[in-house]
């Protein structure tokens, strides 16, 4: 028996632009996020929920109807709503007994789970505990990782790789010096996650290069992992593959070093050093052989002859 898959033809023009937003394209769009609850929350957790959505406020949308969802049993309510509101990354908040203030990050690729990671919080502070000026909306921040585990553990590292992908923002090919306002300081040790949020300040140093000063606005927390879920390297691989289009013509004797460099290679004949033009100086200078040699010199060198008188 063989299923038939419906064909949404769009009926006005709104649902066609909107179709066609959600088409496959070769420069993707921002990835949006969704924030929604689960059955059961906290205060704490409500409130790390609303504090991440202001961070990402411009590529986000928030949910506030709680939905009786267990994402690590039963993961297709999330993909279906993905899939609706056309966001590729999510943060879900829980609490429970067993896993109290839990708050699950997670990214789908083509509608479908591919990393998710159940984080407990710890020592959490809001943005409203700090009284100071914040951050424009929708500033690109800085990110900053600490700690040997990122680099080591196979899980600290996949955890990083989502935490970049949740909290880079709209692509920026051009960033200005005044444009860095915002810094996020991630630091791993012993098993745990320090998260720091900072406004960078440029103030006067009387030299052309400015004094960088760091003043914490919030939030502060500590993460530890729980539960996880990452995809396999087939799938990572098929996720971050490129489209020919945008990959680079391979150019022939010219390549990029780690620093982003341009190197070439130029091949040339052999050269014959004989006749190699060099600086022009009277002293190297050659004299011919076939040089007359002057009056005066040719009667000094005649021999002496002695005569009898």
């Amino acid at each position: 028996m063989t299923v038939m898959q419906r064909v949404v033809k769009p009926r006005t023009q709104r649902a066609k632009r909107a179709l066609v937003r959600r088409e496959s394209k070769i420069i993707e769009n921002t990835k949006q996020c969704l924030f929604f609850y689960g059955q059961k929350t906290s205060n704490a957790i409500r409130q790390c929920l609303k504090d991440f959505y202001s961070l990402k406020k411009q590529d986000a949308q928030h949910l506030q109807k709680k939905n009786p969802i267990l994402p690590f049993e039963d993961i297709l309510p999330v993909e279906r709503l993905s899939q609706k509101h056309d966001a590729s990354l999510f943060c879900m908040a829980t609490h429970s007994k067993k896993r109290p203030n839990n708050l699950i990050l997670g990214r789908m690729f083509d509608h479908h789970i591919l990393d998710m990671v159940e984080l407990g919080l710890e020592n959490y502070k809001g943005l409203e505990e700090f009284k100071n000026t914040k951050i424009s909306a929708g500033t690109k921040p800085c990110m900053v990782f600490c700690g040997t585990q990122f680099e080591d553990e196979t899980e600290f590292k996949r955890l990083k790789n989502l935490l970049i992908d949740f909290f880079r923002g709209v692509e920026a090919s051009v960033v200005r010096l005044q444009g860095f306002e915002h810094a996020l300081h991630f630091t791993a040790i012993e098993g745990k996650i320090l998260f720091r949020s900072y406004k960078i300040l440029l103030k006067k140093s009387g030299t052309r290069i400015p004094r960088v000063e760091l003043e914490e606005i919030g939030p502060s927390l500590t993460l530890h992992l729980r539960r996880n879920i990452f995809a396999s390297e087939d799938l990572m691989k098929r996720a971050c593959k490129q489209p020919k289009q945008l990959k680079p013509n391979k150019v022939k004797n010219i390549k990029k070093n780690v620093f982003g460099t341009k190197l070439g290679r130029v091949h040339m004949t052999k050269q014959d050093l004989g006749k190699l033009q060099t600086r022009k100086m009277k002293g190297l200078k050659k004299v011919s052989n076939k040089k007359v040699d002057s009056p005066g010199e040719e009667a000094s060198t005649a021999p002496s002859m002695d005569v009898d008188q």
